[in-house]
């Protein structure tokens, strides 16, 4: 344990010594405003026009209240975790052979394993962070947007939504890592990143985006405004297996794939 704590402090120093905090940071902190933009456009569509901020033609849908809104911020985490998360992801194992840093970092009296294990670790840590920032965030925008409905239990509800569907799309990251790995860098983990994107929103409007694990923390957001998380228990189960196979299989490169 002492050496996996080593490599985890290693890894945490260079992450957080890079600018990839920060551009995670600021892209996925724009979730909170532009969903509380979205509420006040609906709370009052004829000043919202009146101030040019939508055209006089605009249809609008759905309603202004906080099961609506946590929705809305779950779908966007959804999504845009997957980029962010996968960002991530593709940065801290891509970078190492970018970088040609790889063969120092592997002549390291670590195991290998215990090096995938601290990657993985920093950025569950930090996309956990910024999930749980992303929230936060929400919940001040949203009471300076005074949107109506809000009680202990609606927000009790939107959290477990929420982190429901972030943890999902967190997990969804671990085949990012296996991507960059064998792609010796950043190109084919942000190419898996959109190809499973496309598959995903193209998935889910067929009607069986429940069993496609990209699909499946969109389609737990509650976007409806239902407040609940709207898969099946077998979803679950895909995403936990995506990630678990995506775990094993970037530890098992690491461990036996000729480095070169």
């Amino acid at each position: 344990m002492r050496e996996l704590a080593i490599a985890v402090s290693v890894e945490s120093k260079k992450f957080f010594r890079s600018k990839v905090p920060l551009i995670t940071m600021l892209a996925l902190l724009m979730i909170p405003f532009v969903g509380g933009l979205f509420m006040y456009i609906l709370k009052d569509p004829d000043n919202a026009r009146n101030m040019g901020i939508i055209s006089a033609k605009a249809q609008l849908a759905g309603a202004a209240d906080w099961p609506s809104f946590f929705g809305l911020i779950a779908q966007a985490i959804s999504i845009g975790g997957l980029m962010a998360f996968g960002f991530v992801t593709s940065w801290i194992f891509g970078r190492e052979f970018s970088d040609r840093t790889i063969k120092d970092l592997l002549a390291l009296p670590i195991l290998r394993e215990y090096i995938v294990m601290a990657k993985f670790i920093v950025v569950f840590i930090w996309c956990l962070l910024l999930s749980v920032l992303v929230f936060l965030l929400a919940l001040g925008v949203g009471y300076l947007v005074d949107i109506p409905g809000y009680s202990a239990e609606i927000l009790k509800q939107g959290a477990n939504v929420f982190f429901v569907c972030s943890v999902m799309t967190l997990l969804l990251s671990a085949p990012v890592g296996f991507f960059a790995t064998i792609g010796k860098g950043y190109l084919s983990p942000l190419g898996y990143i959109i190809i499973t994107m496309m598959i995903a929103q193209i998935i889910a409007t067929t009607g069986y985006g429940q069993y496609v694990p990209w699909s499946i923390p969109a389609l737990a957001s509650g976007i409806d405004g239902s407040g609940e998380i709207a898969v099946e228990p077998v979803s679950y189960a895909i995403v936990l297996v995506t990630s678990v196979a995506g775990l094993l299989a970037t530890a098992l490169w690491w461990r036996w794939a000729d480095q070169g």
